[in-house]
């Protein structure tokens, strides 16, 4: 049975998934649940086909009633067929849901902050052909939801699960793993210097050799806020540094002192 996961949503369950909630996985019931079905139609059609063929006009009817019975196990393989098509377990980063039903529609909810248990078990027949039932638990209510057969690779979509309720980062290199973008490169405040990565800036991420790189996004936000001025030395001292307006006034004062009107001898 396929896997879903992700943004893989099939169009079946689009209607009951909320605005913004995530799919972890989405699974069908194990083909193994129609496995039955099969075998009781393919009999019905070999025991139609002897019967039809060994009858004589005295034992006629028993062979259409034969036919008869092969015609509604063909009927019911159809409809196991359908409903196995249309059920889903669903597991999102909120809910947990059933869907079911052919002919009335109906959806089974238990949020996954209220699961207080979920094991599953697979029988010998499962381990061999990959299935198994789930049993959840939540504060003692027994709803739909508490057992839920025929689920399909049960090993992965345990773990998937367990990893949603328990807040689990998928590894490094996972599909549906994600690499944080790096900050935008912006010109320095006030027309100074380009922050660490820019083109402008002379080797690169070296603007600042002070400060390590992985520390280089935070010292770009708090430059972005700075209302320091930046002051070039003169050439035998080519680096900048940034000076604020309140020690510039004071540096200017001592530098120049107080200016006296001029008197006439």
């Amino acid at each position: 049975m396929a896997f879903l996961r992700s943004s893989d949503v099939p169009a079946g369950l689009a209607p009951i998934l909320l605005p913004g909630e995530r799919l972890v996985t989405a699974v069908r019931a194990h083909w193994a649940k129609l496995a039955e079905p099969v075998a009781t139609t393919t009999l019905g059609l070999a025991l139609a086909v002897w019967v039809d063929s060994n009858v004589t006009k005295s034992t006629q009817a028993v062979g259409t009633i034969f036919w008869w019975v092969f015609i509604a196990l063909l009927v019911r393989l159809l409809w196991c067929l359908l409903d196995w098509s249309h059920n889903w377990f669903v597991a999102t980063d909120k809910r947990l849901l059933l869907r079911y039903g052919l002919i009335t529609h109906k959806v089974a909810m238990m949020p996954l902050l209220k699961v207080t248990d979920m094991s599953y078990v697979r029988s010998i027949p499962g381990q061999f052909l990959g299935f198994g039932k789930f049993v959840l638990e939540s504060a003692g209510q027994d709803q739909a939801l508490r057992e839920v057969k025929w689920v399909p690779n049960p090993d992965q979509t345990y773990r998937d699960i367990c990893a949603e309720i328990f807040h689990i980062a998928p590894p490094p290199g996972d599909e549906d793993f994600e690499e944080i973008a790096e900050l935008p490169d912006e010109p320095g405040p006030f027309g100074g210097p380009p922050t660490p990565g820019s083109p402008e800036a002379p080797g690169g991420n070296t603007a600042y050799p002070d400060v390590h790189r992985t520390h280089n996004p935070i010292q770009d936000r708090l430059d972005s806020y700075s209302r320091a001025v930046p002051i070039h030395r003169p050439s035998d001292r080519p680096e900048t540094v940034y000076e604020s307006d309140d020690l510039k006034r004071r540096r200017r004062g001592a530098d120049t002192g107080p200016i006296w009107p001029r008197s006439d001898d």
